[in-house]
């Protein structure tokens, strides 16, 4: 089934700069500035008065998710140029004692189940990463890559080879972007 003319609309807050460059949306404010790729042949994104406009002509099931995504890109992009994102890490050791640190660039994870060498993970840039205690926060203005630094630390202390029951020691994401994990 065909739609004639679906369109989607974004308000844009006081603050916050939306353009649109060769497929390229650039958004900017108080947390600096973000850009991402948003093109489609049969999906146009355009900024009107204090509103981002996505549409598409004659769309179908593929135009809609098209659609639907750019949307959800651009209100993360958004929300992160006003509010961080933000994802908390747990720090859990039980059989050796664990010390993780952040130095330069570069997340630092020693004595990880008694493990002479240290593992140590790059940090993108765009990213802080802090140390308090056992919690490690991981920040960022955009999503994608506060998501991906914290997936990277939390596998970083991946266990294979042993029995998970018993040797349950690593860095687990416990909470992301607001939303509390059991």
């Amino acid at each position: 089934m065909k739609i004639e003319k679906l369109e989607g609309t974004i308000e844009i807050p006081e603050g916050v700069s939306v353009k649109i460059e060769d497929g390229m949306v650039i958004v900017s404010g108080k947390n600096g500035e973000i850009r991402k790729k948003l093109q489609y042949k049969k999906a146009s994104i355009e900024v009107k008065d204090s509103k981002v406009l996505i549409s598409a002509k004659n769309a179908k099931k593929r135009e809609k998710r098209i659609v639907g995504s750019f949307k959800a890109h651009i209100k993360n992009m958004i929300k992160g140029i006003e509010n961080l994102h933000f994802y908390k890490l747990k720090v859990c050791s039980g059989h050796f004692p664990m010390n993780v640190s952040v130095e330069a660039n570069k997340f630092v994870i020693k004595n990880f189940l008694g493990e002479k060498i240290p593992r140590v993970l790059d940090l993108k840039e765009g990213v802080s990463v802090k140390v308090e205690g056992d919690i490690v926060t991981v920040e960022s203005n955009d999503k994608e890559l506060a998501a991906q630094t914290a997936a990277d630390i939390e596998q970083l202390t991946r266990i294979s080879k042993k029995d998970l029951r018993i040797f349950q020691d690593g860095i687990y994401i416990i909470d992301k972007d607001g939303k509390e994990i059991d």
